[in-house]
Parts: C-alpha cells; sequence; structure tokens
C-alpha cells in the first residue's frame, strides 16, 4: 500500500488541503476509473479539462485531488494537491507509485522525425538476440520480454509507461528501448525517467497542428537531451542540420553518426539493392537485410548504442547482419508476375521523398513507379501539398485516396493534397476516395516488373473514419488483390 506522501516526492506542490499522511490504492487521471481511496490527477488537455471532473471522481471514491486550480469549495474529507503543472505531477506519482522503475533498468530514449519505431525495434531485436531480457515501449507495439501488448500512443502516458516499466523489471529486464515524442516530452510524460541515453534521428515537417512552429518543435527535442544526466550518452546524427543542436546544451557523453560528414560511428553504402544493404561502418563491412540509406542511418545508431551498452564492435555487426524489418517499414512482397508492392509508414514529407529516392536507386529505370499516398484528417494540413507533390514529382504514377480521413472530409485532404502538384506532374495524378479502389486500381495498372508503393500507414491494421476503427491492413490488401487478378 503506497502512502500519499511518498508518492509526492518531487513533485513541484504550491498548496495542500488536508493530511498526505493516508493510503491511497491506485493514480488516475481519467474521471471514469476512479475507485475508492484513489488519486485523481486533474489535467488541462487539448479536448477537455480533467478539472471539470473532480466532482465525479470524488462521487466516485476519489480520497485525494491533485489539480492546477483548486475548486471553490473544498470537501473536509478530501486532500487536495495544488501543483504548478498536473502533467509533471502525474509523472512523478507514477513513478514514485511504482517505485522508480526506470533506475533499475537501463532505459534508452530515441526521438526525432523518422526513424524512431525502427531503432528502437531493432534495439529490442538485436539485444534479444544477444542474450538478454529486454523491453520495449514502441508505436507498434510494447514488448515486456516476449509478452506483447498492443501500443496505442507512441509515448504512452505516464502511469502506463511506469507501469510496463516496472513488469520490465519484475521479470528481469536489463534494457528497454523507448521512442520518445515531441507530444510526450512537451505533455512531461518522460520527466521522471531516468534515461540510460538518448538518440536522435532526423528533424522534419510533422507535428506542425500541435506545435506552433518548427522552431518549438525542435526546442522540444532538444529539451530531452538537456535533460539527460551525466551518467547517460547522448548519440545524435550530425547529417541533419538540427544534430549538433541537439547536443549544445546536455551534459551527457557525447557521440555522433553521419554518412556524409566526420562523426564517431560513420557509414558508407557499398551496396543498395532489394537483396539488403552492403555498409562499411567505420572500417569493418557489413551486409545486412534492411535496404535504402534511411536504414542505413538508423543501423548506424543502433551500432552507436550497442557500443555504448557494452557490446563489442564486431559482435555488434555481427547482430546487425541478422535484424529483419519491422513491420509496415519499406516491407515488400514480389508477386508470381513479378509485380513488387511495398508498403510503408511514410507520412512525412521527408520520409516520402526518403522511401521514393530509395527506390529510384534500387529500380532498373524500365519499370513503372506506381505511388498511393494519403494524408492523415485532424493533423499539419501544411505537409499535404508538399508530400502531394513529391509523390508526383517523384512517380511514374500517383494516386490520392483517403488516409486516417478521422473527422475531416476526405475529399477535401485530397483537394488540398493536389493543389500543391506542380503544373508538369499533374497529369500523373490521380484521385480515388475509397483507399482499397485506389489500391485495385494501382495493382491493375501494374504491369510485370513494375513497383507499387503504398505510403502512409504502414504497420497500422485500421483505417479511421469519424471516430470508428475499421480493419484495413495494406499489405494485406495488396496481396489479396494481386492474387486475383493473376488467377
Amino acid at each position: 500500500m503506497n502512502i500519499l506522501k511518498d508518492i509526492l516526492y518531487k513533485v513541484t506542490i504550491e498548496a495542500v488541503h488536508g493530511s498526505t499522511d493516508l493510503p491511497i490504492e491506485k493514480i488516475e487521471f481519467d474521471s471514469r476509473k476512479v475507485s475508492n481511496n484513489d488519486v485523481f490527477v486533474a489535467i488541462k488537455g487539448s479536448l477537455s479539462d480533467g478539472h471539470q471532473f473532480i466532482d465525479k471522481a470524488i462521487s466516485l471514491g476519489a480520497s485525494v485531488v491533485v489539480c492546477e486550480d483548486l475548486p471553490a469549495t473544498l470537501l473536509e474529507n478530501i486532500t487536495y494537491v495544488k501543483v504548478q503543472n498536473s502533467n509533471q505531477a502525474l509523472s512523478f506519482l507514477a513513478a514514485n507509485y511504482y517505485n522508480n522503475p526506470s533506475q533499475k533498468l537501463k532505459l534508452i530514449g530515441i526521438t526525432g522525425t523518422n526513424g524512431k519505431t525502427t531503432i528502437a525495434s531493432l534495439l529490442y531485436q538485436m539485444f534479444k538476440k544477444a542474450g538478454y531480457k529486454v523491453g520495449l515501449l514502441s508505436t507498434v507495439k510494447i514488448m515486456v520480454d516476449e509478452v506483447e501488448y498492443k501500443a496505442t500512443h507512441t509515448t504512452p502516458d505516464s502511469l502506463t509507461i511506469n507501469q510496463y516499466l516496472d513488469e520490465m523489471v519484475e521479470v528481469g529486464c536489463e534494457f528497454c528501448f523507448m521512442e520518445v515524442s515531441s507530444h510526450g516530452i512537451h505533455q512531461k510524460r518522460t520527466e521522471s525517467l531516468h534515461f540510460e541515453g538518448g538518440v536522435f534521428t532526423n528533424l522534419s515537417h510533422d507535428h506542425l497542428d500541435y506545435h506552433d512552429t518548427f522552431a518549438e518543435y525542435r526546442d522540444v527535442k532538444k529539451s530531452f537531451f538537456d535533460s539527460l544526466p551525466k551518467s547517460a550518452f547522448a548519440i545524435t546524427n550530425v547529417d541533419d542540420k538540427n544534430g549538433i543542436v541537439m547536443l549544445q546544451n546536455t551534459v551527457a557523453r557525447k557521440r555522433t553518426y553521419a554518412l556524409k560528414t566526420y562523426a564517431d560511428f560513420k557509414a558508407q553504402v557499398l551496396e543498395n539493392q532489394l537483396s539488403g544493404l552492403v555498409l562499411k561502418i567505420n572500417n569493418d563491412e557489413v551486409w545486412t537485410k534492411l535496404i535504402g540509406s534511411f536504414n542505413a542511418y538508423n543501423l548506424l545508431a543502433i551500432y552507436g548504442v550497442a557500443l555504448e551498452l557494452g557490446i563489442e564492435s564486431n559482435e555488434a555487426l555481427r547482430l546487425l547482419s541478422e535484424l529483419e524489418s519491422v513491420s509496415g517499414r519499406f516491407q515488400f512482397i514480389i508477386s508470381e508476375s513479378k509485380i513488387t508492392a511495398i508498403v510503408d509508414y511514410a507520412h512525412t514529407p521527408d520520409a516520402l521523398e526518403n522511401v521514393l529516392k530509395t527506390i529510384e536507386d534500387i529500380r532498373t529505370k524500365n519499370e513503372q513507379l506506381i505511388t498511393i499516398v494519403g494524408c492523415g484528417g485532424d493533423r499539419d494540413k501544411t505537409k499535404r501539398p508538399i508530400m502531394a507533390n513529391i509523390a508526383a514529382s517523384l512517380s511514374d504514377k500517383a494516386i490520392f485516396t483517403a488516409d486516417n480521413p478521422r473527422t475531416e472530409n476526405p475529399q477535401t485532404i485530397i483537394e488540398e493534397m493536389e493543389a500543391g502538384v506542380e503544373g508538369q506532374n499533374f497529369k500523373k495524378t490521380i484521385s480515388i476516395l475509397d483507399r482499397k479502389q485506389a489500391i485495385k486500381t494501382a495493382c491493375q495498372m501494374a504491369n510485370p516488373g513494375d513497383i507499387i508503393l503504398i505510403a502512409g500507414k504502414g504497420h497500422e491494421t485500421y483505417q479511421e473514419i469519424n471516430g470508428v476503427r475499421h480493419d484495413f491492413d495494406d499489405m494485406q490488401i495488396v496481396q489479396e488483390l494481386l492474387k486475383q487478378l493473376e488467377k
């Protein structure tokens, strides 16, 4: 049983009304989940304000309310803790409640626009192959060593993070690799965590629906490295112009990786084919199953982390050569008629351009490249015309379709995409609202040897329309359609 005063350690408290020497059952920030003797944390969110549900939480049994604004009437049998920032308070409350599990294993955070999932997932895979018990907190899934849980956010809420870290500690995990999103940093979800190391991948156009400016987006990422302790390491991609910015104020041990400039971990792409990459990392050559220069960066980051965590260079290279690609990240099949279908999560301009340039590098130019792409609703609108123009410029045919429209009109999203296509490329584009029909059309247009890229959703197995998630798996659908057309 936890005592309130113990789990308030490090919380920035402005006032307390009531006793802190009382037992508490659990912590909740969703009033609907509150029961007897719980702590309810009232959080001001983008869609709702938890302060509006304080009375409901108390009626369900909450004995403690943590809030930024005290209610007008304070009840005698309730303890009220006024804090500076409820998100930050939740982070420390959760860590203390679970006895600070991040201090009992080596937690590595990976942040940046693109590559977070691949790097975290492949590090998990690598350290499992090396014989360790390992945890993973990623967009695709959560792993507590061998046990898999479904992921709902890139960076979960503070309670969920600490709950899973606690489970990892219980089963003996020595390492955990975690995606750290800008939302997670900004909302203080990682504030109380002890990181052994951090990785910066790159920074490009994304999440400007949430962050007011690109500079704010960059500075939120940077704050993660500013907070790393002296005992940690910070590995950054110095080919990205923002890479060195991440290290400006950190006291952590600084390490760099790059393909184009001098760095601690440097690689050269010797071969890039559908069969894999051959890289020269520092002075050693290694073949890997992954494809594309963007994966060369990912592999370099993984190599750097492995060395920082004590794996010998030769062993790290051997393990790199055994790594399998991550679901929905340049995942491809080749049909009986030799049509190549690639599914990739590319949902930012930079990621889409990287994937298309990778395909350009490995294709013979005798085949047709057909790209299917959409943009998510209720998200950054400014990237829509940019992504459409990239798809049209770097493909022989581009089909604009629905992604996850959420609460927006998918036709409006497509029209905003079309507005960005340069005149000379417009004849190469068609728009098909229904995503399955768009994939079917691409399959019908493709000849033997052609390449179909389905971008944007990657590993997702649903399409979200007006708050409802419908079953939709790009890879499964394209496989079925190609088989039907080849009968």
